[in-house]
């Protein structure tokens, strides 16, 4: 009898809701697509680029993430930057959402952190909706703690802000929100209007997670 294979090393998440959860802010056809499809893609690369490369044995998503520049081999740090920046993005993102109304609220802590860096709630989610309004081509927005402030940036494909060496120091920090700005995110639904998107993806952020994450920061 052959021995059973080894499991693979990361597997993708449930999502925390069904896929139609979070409509009509964002439609179930496209959840289940960008799920089901798009993130698993994600980590079966990423599996593969792992079963091929014994150094990566063993490692956390986040390890991978975070020392991108010791892959010395070009290739195989592009795979990793793609596919294990797709996984670690996709796997926060469906937890920094929530069905409209059950997401909560910011935390005090949060709202005073808001207020000092942005002056007001109302100018942070301009500023974050501009980042990714403004984001050319594919890529994602990002609220970050970079030296225990909070500052907005954006980052382009499946890069975020805890790549260093890949993304300027000046973007570098601990995502508490982000949201994909990817056309595969919204195209079903939202064609071209962007701008749509993201005002409908605010009824859905899950402040509950988001006040978790700053806590951590």
């Amino acid at each position: 009898m052959g021995q059973d294979k080894a499991p693979a090393a990361f597997t993708l998440p449930e999502l925390p809701y069904k896929p139609d959860a979070l409509a009509p802010n964002i439609d179930a056809k496209t959840m289940e697509i960008h799920h089901g499809k798009h993130h698993a893609t994600y980590i079966t690369n990423l599996n593969a680029a792992v079963a091929a490369n014994a150094s990566l044995k063993g490692k956390s998503l986040e390890e991978i993430v975070t020392d991108l520049p010791a892959i010395k081999d070009e290739a195989l740090r592009t795979t990793l930057r793609n596919n294990a920046g797709g996984h670690w993005n996709h796997a926060a993102f469906w937890e920094m959402m929530a069905p409209a109304g059950s997401g909560g609220a910011p935390s005090d802590d949060l709202l005073a952190a808001i207020k000092a860096a942005f002056e007001s709630t109302d100018a942070f989610k301009k500023a974050f909706s501009e980042a990714a309004t403004k984001r050319f081509g594919s890529g994602w927005a990002w609220l970050i703690v970079q030296n225990k402030k909070l500052k907005v940036v954006s980052t382009a494909n499946q890069d975020n802000p805890l790549m260093k060496g890949i993304v300027p120091d000046s973007d570098l920090g601990t995502p508490i929100l982000g949201l994909d700005v990817w056309e595969h995110a919204y195209y079903l639904n939202y064609q071209n209007r962007r701008p749509d998107y993201i005002t409908a993806w605010w009824n859905v952020v899950n402040w509950k997670n988001v006040n978790e994450r700053f806590s951590k920061a």
